[in-house]
């Protein structure tokens, strides 16, 4: 649900924020406040076009944030989630979930499953045919629920399979062609023998040679300084130091580690003596070096970063050469794999479709019965379940399409046909009202929905949406008295005048206030008439 609504700098809105609640929210008040900017903020922050004359004159940017407070569900999210979007004179967007910046179509694709609009001039969900399944599916529940599953599951496999069918150079000089190239960067790669840390070793090799002169030079300084002078002058010490150690024991450790330091300098100058020895330049030797490391250098540009990749790059050339030249039984095999599957499911959507015809009579059934409840007992619903012998769908092999008629001796004809808002919103509130209990969309936001109406049909669309709000948090813009008795929560919406620009103000109001606004859209004026007739919609809505 929403919990709170923050907008500005949108038409005569200059800074406003609602507080929200669950059950039934209705918003009334004077002509031309900024209702129906309220609902345009809802259809900017779900993602929706906005046009850079919505922006409050004077400003150079808009900004709607709302905080949906989301009970944990299928996707693990629970908690409060903070939606804004800021929009600029120049065009520039910025949207942010939680503090993270996304895109606008990140934005739409997150709130178009918690907020569904259904306006005048909306485009609404229920425009979209390819929703229409997703409304039968839910009417029908559990049945189908665990099949819709299954066949997800091997939908997934089916198009994969065929992904990899169609990715398996179905052309045969294409195949020669990847073929031939394959052998090539194997009969590169196998030629150059390459071993696990060869590169290192010769790096390492090749520095000692292009450092040899200099190593050779400070090793004969080296040996020159410990050379058998400095040993003499050392063991000439130990035996001067041997004369008096025994007066003291300070004496007697001294030349204890002299003859340490003795014995260890022996062997340091015979170490010295040997990598001199070791030391030579061989001019064939370098380019033998350099001509290895420039063939690594050149396996690396084309196969990997380091040898590992190069040789992990060999093995998956190796299997793609042997898929290849087996490419045949491999694909036959795949096509075995494909006709499997596509028998499962056939079979499955065969089942589904037998549910969601008897469904569809079910359901339509019922939404005719509740558009006579709205007043309007000529519109006949036609749900449309068609099903395709040849192709797969996502959700079957069914495609779903809700038709209507709304007058006498009309051909129905797809929603999306018909011209009136206010038609098109009760036969949303219709489906809504019969699908309430299995619709996952936590806000439903109605605008103006009581165009046109009165009488008997606004006290059944007052009836709807409060059955509706039940289990959803509903947000209703209204005109109608019975419509805002009905309410859990009504708001009045009004403009003032400050300076020389006009602001739009939102009151949540008290059980005194809801009384009087009820008064005052019933008939226009509040008094003892209006009140008294306004108390009596309020408690007959508290019995």
């Amino acid at each position: 649900m929403i919990t709170n609504l923050h907008i500005k700098n949108i038409g005569i809105i200059d800074d406003l924020e609602l507080n929200l609640n669950k059950g039934l929210n209705v918003l009334t008040g004077e002509t031309g406040a900024g209702k129906s900017l309220i609902i345009g903020s809802l259809n900017i922050i779900s993602g929706g076009r906005f046009s850079k004359e919505m922006i409050r004159k004077g400003e150079d940017h808009s900004f709607v944030e709302i905080c949906l407070y989301l009970p944990k569900d299928a996707n693990s999210i629970d908690g409060n989630i903070i939606v804004s979007r800021e929009i600029f004179s120049n065009g520039r967007n910025m949207c942010k979930i939680n503090g993270r910046l996304v895109t606008v179509g990140e934005l739409k694709n997150l709130m178009k499953s918690y907020i569904e609009i259904h306006g005048q001039n909306d485009n609404q969900t229920i425009l979209d045919s390819k929703t229409h399944i997703k409304y039968l599916d839910n009417f029908i529940g559990k049945q189908i629920i665990k099949q819709k599953e299954e066949y997800k599951e091997n939908y997934e496999k089916c198009n994969a399979i065929k992904k990899e069918l169609k990715e398996n150079y179905e052309d045969e000089k294409e195949r020669q062609r990847k073929l031939d190239l394959l052998k090539y960067q194997l009969h590169e790669i196998e030629g150059a023998k390459l071993r696990l840390n060869e590169e290192e070793k010769l790096e390492e090799k090749r520095n000692k040679i292009q450092n040899s002169e200099k190593i050779l030079e400070n090793l004969n300084k080296a040996n020159e300084a410990l050379g058998e002078n400095t040993i003499d002058k050392i063991s000439y010490a130990i035996r001067a130091l041997e004369k008096i150690e025994n007066i003291d024991e300070k004496y007697q450790n001294c030349n204890y580690n002299l003859n340490n330091i003795y014995y260890e300098l022996q062997e340091l100058a015979r170490d010295i003596c040997i990598y001199k020895d070791e030391i030579e330049f061989n001019k064939e030797e370098q380019n033998e070096v350099e001509q290895r490391l420039d063939l690594i250098y050149s396996l690396k540009r084309k196969y990997g970063n380091n040898i590992e990749e190069i040789l992990n790059y060999k093995e998956e050339i190796s299997q793609e050469i042997s898929k290849i030249e087996n490419l045949d039984e491999y694909n036959q095999t795949l096509k075995i794999k494909l006709n499997q599957i596509e028998e499962k499911m056939n079979f499955i959507a065969e089942n589904m479709h037998k549910l969601r015809i008897e469904n569809s009579i079910k359901l339509t059934n019922n939404i005719n019965q509740t558009l006579k409840d709205l007043e309007m007992p000529n519109a006949k619903v036609n749900i449309h379940v068609n099903y395709s012998k040849d192709e797969f769908f996502e959700n079957g092999k069914d495609k779903v399409e809700i038709y209507i008629t709304t007058n006498l001796g009309e051909d129905e004809k797809q929603l999306i046909k018909i011209a009136s808002g206010g038609e098109m919103c009760r036969i949303m509130l219709a489906i809504k009202k019969v699908l309430a209990d299995t619709d996952e969309m936590p806000v439903v936001v109605f605008d103006e929905i009581d165009t046109g109406i009165s009488g008997k049909a606004a006290n059944a669309v007052a009836e709807k949406l409060k059955n509706i709000s039940k289990s959803h948090q509903v947000l209703c813009i209204s005109h109608l008295a019975s419509i805002a008795a009905e309410a859990d929560y009504n708001y009045f919406i009004s403009k003032s005048i400050m300076g020389d620009r006009t602001n739009t103000n939102i009151k949540q109001l008290n059980e005194e206030e809801t009384i009087k606004e009820i008064a005052r859209i019933s008939s226009g004026d509040i008094n003892e008439v209006s009140i008294q007739y306004a108390t009596e919609l309020r408690n007959k809505r508290a019995s």
